[in-house]
C-alpha cells in the first residue's frame, strides 16, 4: 500500500487498497476496487485529494504503522460531536465522551512502536478540521512519548490537544480562540487547569511573536509548545500539502525561533519523514521505496524499485536518501 494524491492514480495498475469515505463517516468506495475517473472527479469535488492504493510496488507495504482507520473515524466523530453541541450551546458539552477519546488515542499511540496518522486529505472537506484535530492529537502524544511523558501527562495532553481549536466554536474571531477556549475549559473541574492552558497558549511561539499574549521560552507550557509543533506540522502537510520530509525540514530550521530546542529534537525522534510507501531516491542512484519503520525514523527500511531487494539504511550508514 502506498498514499498518493489522485491525480496519479492509474486505473491499469492501480487498485484501491484503503476505503474511502464520506462527510458522514459512510464507506463511497470499498477497498479493492479500481476507481473510474468520474469517481475520482466525484472525490475531487468533496475535497478528497489523496488515496491509499497498492500496486507492484507498493504489494506487501501494510502501513501498519498508521492509525487504525476506524478508530481514527470513530474518534473524528467524537469531536465534531463535541465541538457542534459546544457551539450550539456549551451547556451540551459532552465532558465524558470527550475524555474517553483523549484515551483511546493515548492507547492507541502507546501500543505502536511508531504511529502514524492518516491525512485528512483521505476524507470529506466537511470533516477534516475534526481529523485536524485528531491528528494534532496524536503527533503531540507521540512526541510527548520521546520525552517519557508518564500516563496523567500523556491523558492531559490528549484532552488539551483535543480541545485546542474548541475556541473556535465560541468566537467568530480568529485570534480570539485560544483566550475563549480557555475561559471555557477552565471551568470544567473534570480538566486539568494544564489542558486549558494548552487551548490558550498553541499560538505561542517560544520567540515571543505568536498570539494571544505573545509570550516567550519557559513561559508557555511544554504541553502548549508541543500542540503548538503538531499543529504547524499538520497544517503543513495537510492544508498545504507539504511533503512530509520537507516539513520536517521546515520545522528543524525553526529550531530555537518558533519552537523551543527540546520540542523539536521530540518531534525528530517521532515524527517519520518518510512514512511507509514513500518512494526515494537513493545516493547511490537507486530508487526505492519505504517499506516500514522499525527503530530510527530517519533511517527505515526500503526496497529498491529494480531488484525487489530489502535493507535497512539502518544497518548501511553509507546510504542516504537524496529526494
Amino acid at each position: 500500500m502506498r498514499l498518493i494524491p489522485i491525480s496519479e492514480y492509474n486505473e491499469n495498475t492501480m487498485q484501491l487498497a484503503k476505503a474511502v469515505y464520506d462527510g458522514r463517516g459512510r464507506v463511497l468506495l470499498a477497498a479493492n476496487h479500481s476507481i473510474h475517473p468520474k469517481i475520482l472527479d466525484r472525490f475531487a469535488q468533496m475535497g478528497i485529494s489523496h488515496i491509499v492504493i497498492e500496486d507492484a510496488d507498493s504489494k506487501g507495504i501494510t502501513l501498519e504503522e498508521m492509525l487504525d482507520i476506524p478508530t481514527w473515524l470513530d474518534l473524528i466523530a467524537l469531536i465534531k460531536q463535541g465541538y457542534e453541541a459546544t457551539a450550539q450551546s456549551p451547556k451540551n458539552f459532552p465532558i465524558r465522551q470527550l475524555l474517553q477519546g483523549a484515551g483511546m488515542i493515548v492507547d492507541e499511540v502507546k501500543r505502536r512502536p511508531i504511529a502514524i496518522s492518516v491525512p485528512v486529505t483521505t476524507l470529506a472537506g466537511e470533516l477534516q478540521p475534526y481529523a485536524h484535530t485528531v491528528n494534532v492529537t496524536l503527533l503531540a502524544i507521540q512526541m510527548a512519548k520521546q520525552i517519557a511523558y508518564n500516563d496523567l501527562q500523556l491523558r492531559d495532553l490528549a484532552v488539551g490537544c483535543l480541545l485546542h481549536d474548541i475556541g473556535k466554536m465560541l468566537s467568530d474571531i480568529p485570534e480570539r480562540h485560544p483566550e475563549a477556549g480557555f475561559n471555557f475549559l477552565r471551568g470544567m473541574r473534570e480538566i486539568n487547569l494544564l489542558s486549558a492552558h494548552v487551548a490558550f497558549q498553541h499560538h505561542e511561539t517560544y520567540n515571543g511573536t505568536g498570539y494571544p499574549r505573545k509570550i516567550s521560552g519557559k513561559d508557555i507550557h511544554e504541553y502548549a509548545q508541543l500542540c503548538g509543533l503538531a499543529d504547524f506540522y499538520e497544517n503543513l502537510t495537510s492544508i498545504k500539502h507539504v511533503p512530509p520530509y520537507e516539513a520536517v525540514e521546515v520545522v528543524m530550521a525553526l529550531n530555537g525561533t518558533l519552537f523551543a530546542e527540546k520540542i523539536v529534537q521530540a518531534f525528530i525522534k517521532g515524527v517519520a519523514p518518510y512514512p511507509p510507501g514513500t518512494k526515494v531516491k537513493l545516493n547511490n542512484g537507486e530508487s526505492a521505496i519505504i517499506t516500514r519503520i522499525v527503530t530510527h525514523m530517519q533511517r527505515p527500511v526500503v526496497r529498491f524499485l529494480t531488484s525487489g531487494e530489502e535493507i535497512s539504511l539502518a544497518e548501511h550508514p553509507t546510504l542516504m536518501i537524496t529526494v
